[in-house]
């Protein structure tokens, strides 16, 4: 709708019968691949699989949080997004951290087990974008949960593409260059984020600003 490009838009408060049930099913989703992802990524040696279990965690984290201010004050939920645009920036900082030290390292991550894992992941995360496709145009904090699983897939055809390249030139090269696009969706999903919860956070502030005439 068009009026969702307005900062107003954000002040209707969010289903909570269906999209909570979606939440929890996308957060056990993110849960379960978590754990998938950093024990191959730890055993593969890959930065980039590392730094996607770590994304799987912070969604799952995120998850959590919406569902815990759902149905709450547009104020509120504002603030949950703006928590959730910080972390995905710390997030995108961390991985440039990791990039840095597999580089220095020469590490040369499994190729197999990235394939097979990213397949993996990049089924889960298009179940997860299919459910939440229907409150992609929500307030920042359902945006913010779109905007996650979005870059998630993302992130997960870029591992498979690491895989290839790993595997064509015997070099860890392409797991680094892929850890170190995911950092930059990150830090551009944090900072989409951060905009939107702001823009919410000043338009529910507004009426407040308002005096009532004497």
């Amino acid at each position: 709708m068009a009026c969702c490009n307005e900062n107003h838009c954000g002040s209707a408060a969010p289903p909570d019968g269906r999209y909570r049930l979606v939440l929890w099913i996308v957060l056990v989703i993110n849960a379960a691949m978590f754990g998938v992802e950093i024990v191959s990524g730890l055993a593969a040696g890959s930065a980039a699989l590392q730094a996607d279990a770590l994304d799987f965690f912070a969604d799952a984290a995120n998850y959590g949080i919406s569902l815990f201010v759902l149905g709450m004050a547009l104020r509120l939920r504002a603030r949950a997004a703006l928590i959730k645009g910080v972390s995905m920036g710390v997030f995108g900082l961390w991985v440039i951290g990791t990039v840095v030290w597999h580089g220095l390292h020469g590490t040369i991550p499994g190729w197999g087990t990235m394939g097979i894992v990213g397949a993996a992941a990049l089924t889960a995360n298009l179940a997860c974008l299919g459910l939440l496709y229907a409150w992609r145009n929500g307030d920042s904090n359902m945006r913010s949960v779109w905007i996650c699983s979005r870059n998630d897939v993302l992130a997960n055809l870029a591992v498979l593409a690491a895989a290839l390249g790993v595997f064509g030139t015997q070099t860890g090269w392409p797991d680094l260059v892929v850890a170190a696009v995911m950092a930059g969706l990150a830090l551009h999903g944090a900072w989409v984020i951060i905009r939107h919860a702001l823009a919410d956070m000043r338009a529910d502030a507004a009426p407040a600003a308002v005096q009532p005439a004497e």
